[in-house]
């Protein structure tokens, strides 16, 4: 066996992968609940019970007043009426008897009178009484012995969740402890040579091939927050024995072992191969997208489950949720989590492998009488697509994806109160819709945008799949903004066409300009490499009009075909040195401190159908427009002229 390669066994389906996963817990004993540990109740909270709790006191233990005021025996109060008061004599004869809220109430009682629906009366050497203008029933204002809990009922049941009224309950019936399942212990060990702390890159930066090391810290989280105890084991470098014997000593003291990274079948992915030598590789390669390359086995003589989860961040996360939670739900004897689910529409056709259940990730919102779901990026290490995400769709295998407006359902990562509360942007990408999104958060809106290009926005609004499209295209025949595209793709929907703001296009370079770009005209040149922006895109429009006057071919362009979807993506590409040049905003090249050549001031304008417009949950994002908060932070950043914010241009 070669410990420096392993290819996948199998690509299966995931109920068989988690069907050979059972099985072979079940012959060793590991899928069995985990045992119960005493706890004292404040300690407690958030726990799941091991067993039963029957109460062992009664709970009141006698019978108590349910409020200030008088016992009395009822038959005592017989005939009182408002015209015809009773007095009842407070002392030796035993007519009444002061008593306060849970006091237990004399043996010769049977009834209690509020305070206020008494008089006192001081007959001197008579006595004192009490003055009263109704009779009370029996038992009136009393909790009798037990009305709460009897000493041997059913307080609790095995396998529920400990709220904070649940420890009243279980103090109340005479509990100072209560067994609870002890939680799961799960080992995370991270590996990978390329791997760095974030600890180290604050203090030394990064170094090219250096990776910081988060999964681990995603994965424990999630292990804790499910309800398991999870030990964060140092990085461990690819190196197979050192791998392999971490794994054998994490066996020895946990529940379930995760190791992230090695999981795939390149030259230094081990996972498959030390599971093999240590125990029984069960599945490796399962049919799913993020996390194809999952590895589940046991290893040791204590035949411990195993999870090789894949390295890409998405896929790490989302191998938690599909494999590691159900897992400690069923240990701790809990239903598995579900999350509340929605139909929606999806905004974009999306394709999916053939062969495989796929999770998308997706933002949503309520526009107008839909519900619509908007596709982030598909990339698997791409966590912030996790972070965007208002919820994920499952894709089924064999299904090949799902069309533009064909209705899916959403598990849900947010309250479903907060659909109601977001507003949906579709169109082209700026830098000031994620200060936008920041307010309107302060107000407690929800701002999702979906990097669609200019002309993917207009598609967007007229399939009713937002409330509004950030939008810059540049007419080649008047030299005008946005309205002649407006009139061709929204040719039926009214619509208002306000200014956002105008802002510089150029070229964003490396520092210094290493190639001396000067203009457009340089990127014919065969040293000049170029990252584009995506087909629909304002600012590719831009370039295409521009390159047209200068009598370019697309293909005279080293990168035209290049595509990123953002203009923080096309500074990037030039940082880190895959492009010498791409045409983008000012804000971008700033922000990665790159250097900016200036051609064209553009208007960026926002399309809002008139519906929307007039709706109160775009209200507090024009007050913002017109207001001086979001102006001066705009104006603020390089590249950005304010002074037409808010302005109308026209209203079709």
């Amino acid at each position: 066996m070669s410990k420096s390669r392993k290819f996948y066994l199998e690509d299966i389906p995931l109920d068989e992968a988690w069907r050979r996963f059972i099985t072979a817990m079940e012959s060793s004993g590991a899928w069995a609940r985990v045992p119960g540990e005493e706890l004292p109740l404040e300690k407690a909270l958030g726990r799941v019970t091991a067993a039963p709790v029957w109460a062992a006191l009664s709970s009141p233990g006698y019978h108590a007043s349910a409020m200030d005021g008088y016992a009395v025996r009822s038959a005592d109060t017989l005939g009182a009426t408002e015209t015809a008061p009773k007095r009842l004599r407070i002392g030796p004869e035993r007519q009444a008897e002061y008593v306060d809220t849970g006091d237990p109430i004399p043996s010769w009682a049977d009834a209690v009178i509020q305070i206020e629906h008494t008089q006192n009366v001081d007959e001197g050497a008579a006595g004192k009484f009490i003055e009263i203008l109704a009779s009370v029933a029996p038992w009136t204002a009393v909790r009798p012995m037990g009305e709460d809990m009897v000493a041997t009922e059913l307080v609790l049941p095995a396998n529920h969740l400990l709220k904070p009224v649940d420890l009243g309950a279980l103090s109340g019936c005479g509990h100072a402890t209560v067994s609870v399942r002890r939680r799961p212990r799960v080992a995370v060990i991270p590996t990978g040579t390329e791997l760095v702390t974030v600890e180290q890159a604050a203090q030394s930066g990064l170094k090219s091939g250096d990776i910081i090391e988060y999964n681990s810290l995603v994965l424990a989280s999630q292990v804790r927050q499910w309800g398991g105890e999870p030990t964060r084991y140092p990085i461990v470098v690819d190196d197979y024995e050192r791998i392999r014997d971490k794994v054998r000593e994490a066996a020895a003291t946990h529940d379930l072992i995760l190791v992230n990274a090695g999981s795939s079948a390149g030259s230094e992915d081990f996972t498959a191969s030390i599971v093999e030598e240590l125990g029984t590789l069960l599945v490796h390669g399962v049919a799913i997208r993020p996390g194809h390359p999952v590895v589940l086995g046991t290893v040791t003589d204590r035949r411990t489950p195993i999870i090789g989860v894949p390295g890409y961040p998405v896929s790490c996360a989302l191998t938690g949720e599909i494999f590691v939670e159900p897992l400690i739900s069923h240990w701790l004897g809990l239903p598995q989590r579900k999350k509340p689910g929605l139909k929606a529409v999806i905004s974009r056709k999306l394709l999916s492998p053939m062969g495989e259940d796929e999770w998308v990730r997706v933002t949503v919102g309520r526009v107008g009488k839909r519900t619509v779901a908007a596709p982030l990026s598909r990339g698997a290490g791409v966590i912030t697509s996790l972070v965007r995400a208002d919820g994920i769709v499952r894709i089924p295998r064999f299904s090949e994806g799902v069309e533009a407006g064909q209705e899916v359902t959403v598990e849900l990562y947010r309250d479903p109160a907060d659909i109601d509360r977001t507003i949906v942007h579709i169109g082209s990408h700026d830098l000031c819709l994620d200060i936008l999104a920041q307010y309107l958060a302060d107000d407690g809106l929800l701002f999702s945008s979906a990097n669609a290009g200019s002309l993917g926005g207009l598609t967007a609004l007229r399939r009713g799949d937002s409330h509004l499209a950030g939008s810059h295209l540049l007419d080649p025949s008047t030299g005008e903004y946005n309205i002649a595209y407006v009139r061709q793709y929204l040719p039926s929907t009214p619509v208002v066409v306000m200014t956002f703001m105008h802002r510089e296009q150029g070229l964003i370079v490396a520092p210094g300009n290493p190639k001396g770009i000067r203009g457009l005209a340089d990127l014919a040149r065969d040293d000049v490499r170029f990252v584009n922006r995506q087909r629909g895109a304002g600012t590719r429009v831009l370039l295409d009009y521009h390159l047209n006057r200068l009598g370019m071919k697309h293909e005279e362009v080293k990168g035209y075909r290049r595509e990123e979807y953002t203009h923080l993506a096309v500074a990037v590409a030039v940082q880190s040195g895959a492009a010498d040049c791409g045409l983008g905003i000012a804000a971008a090249a700033h922000a990665l401190e790159l250097d900016f050549i200036p051609f064209e001031k553009e208007r960026y304008d926002l399309v809002i159908p008139r519906i929307h417009y007039e709706s109160p949950l775009l209200k507090p994002l024009f007050d913002l427009i017109h207001g001086p908060v979001l102006r001066k932070a705009i104006s603020d950043l390089p590249g950005y002229d304010i002074t037409a914010m808010g302005n109308i241009v026209i209203e079709l």
